[in-house]
């Protein structure tokens, strides 16, 4: 092996261990597929030192993390698909408000959400019951804003299906079947946004 592959590896051991939780040269899809130990709080601290730079579409994994920059469905997105891989439920949420569209992702096991915007705080998951409407209320609050609308939605191979919507006033909208994503090896989820 050569000396950069076995340098790299060793660091990847260290990362699979727990010992370090930021590679130094680069988080890519496989450092975070390979961490044992990846639970949505520590997923959220590899983000800690992305920077925020938004794009009309949702970057691919790799190009968000190469760059080490994106937006709220750059990071929710890949939130979703590597949270599923390693076994929780997760649930792709867009809150829409007076001022701004935000999108989390919601993680059934550890009844929480992953907010981009949180990355950086030493609690880096916000506690909530799981409802469009307690998602979309903290979302809000933490623009310091009012939602007019929540969404969840699935997003497998570029495309942004809606699932349900809640408008403020409690109207539900139901768009087809629910896709149900939730527990599929790797290999039956895509990852090339």
């Amino acid at each position: 092996m050569k000396p950069h592959r076995q340098i790299r590896a060793r660091i990847a051991a260290l990362v699979a261990l727990g010992l370090l939780t930021t590679p130094l040269f680069g988080l890519t899809l496989e450092d975070l597929r390979r961490d044992t130990k990846l639970t949505p709080q520590r997923f959220a601290h590899y983000f800690a030192h992305f920077k925020f730079e938004f794009h009309a579409n949702v970057q691919s994994p790799d190009q968000f993390l190469a760059g080490q920059a994106g937006d709220c469905d750059d990071y929710a997105t890949l939130a979703a698909t590597i949270l599923r891989e390693k076994g929780y439920t997760t649930r792709l949420v867009t809150v829409r408000m007076p001022g701004a569209v935000h999108v989390v992702c919601y993680v059934a096991e550890t009844r929480c959400f992953l907010d981009y915007n949180d990355r950086e705080f030493p609690i880096r998951t916000v506690a909530s019951n799981g409802s469009l409407t307690d998602i979309a209320r903290k979302v809000a609050w933490s623009f310091g804003d009012t939602w007019t609308s929540a969404s969840e939605f699935t997003f497998v191979g570029g495309h942004k299906q809606t699932v349900t919507t809640i408008d403020h006033d409690g109207t539900i909208h139901h768009y087809g079947p629910t896709l149900t994503l939730a527990r599929r090896a790797p290999h039956d989820i895509p990852v090339n946004f």
